[in-house]
């Protein structure tokens, strides 16, 4: 298995995946509150912009080299999901209203950023002994 500063090749896979599926559970709840339907087209529809983002993110970031750090990859990824998705949703004729770039710049941020200080304190946490 190949490993890099501390992170299995299946780490850094896993922590694209729970981005991913941080990016998709925004989706959802955002459909949610504004009742509309959770069809895959309609979640699809939602994400794509976002995931987009997510995938300049973890490249610009090379989020690979530290998956978990908060700064700088996580705050990279961060914006870098938040801007591209929103220029990709108006580019599409989406909804950019201020009201959504704001909750979306908060829960994304706490998704993405605040996942990775979770991980960052798991990790530091002692063992308990058996």
């Amino acid at each position: 298995m190949i490993e890099r500063r501390g992170i299995s090749a299946g780490g850094i896979v896993g922590a694209l995946v729970v981005d991913a599926v941080l990016v998709v559970g925004f989706a959802v709840v955002g459909r949610m509150s504004h009742a509309e339907g959770l069809t895959l087209a309609g979640v699809w529809g939602t994400a794509w912009p976002f995931l987009a983002g997510l995938a300049v993110g973890w490249a610009g970031a090379r989020a690979w080299r530290h998956p978990l750090a908060v700064w700088p990859t996580g705050v990279v990824i961060w914006v870098a999901t938040l801007v591209v998705g929103m220029l990709l949703r108006f580019a599409g004729g989406q909804g950019t209203a201020v009201a959504f770039i704001i909750v979306a710049t908060l829960t994304l941020g706490l998704f993405l950023v605040g996942s990775r200080g979770l991980a960052t304190l798991m990790r530091r946490q002692p063992t308990a002994r058996r």
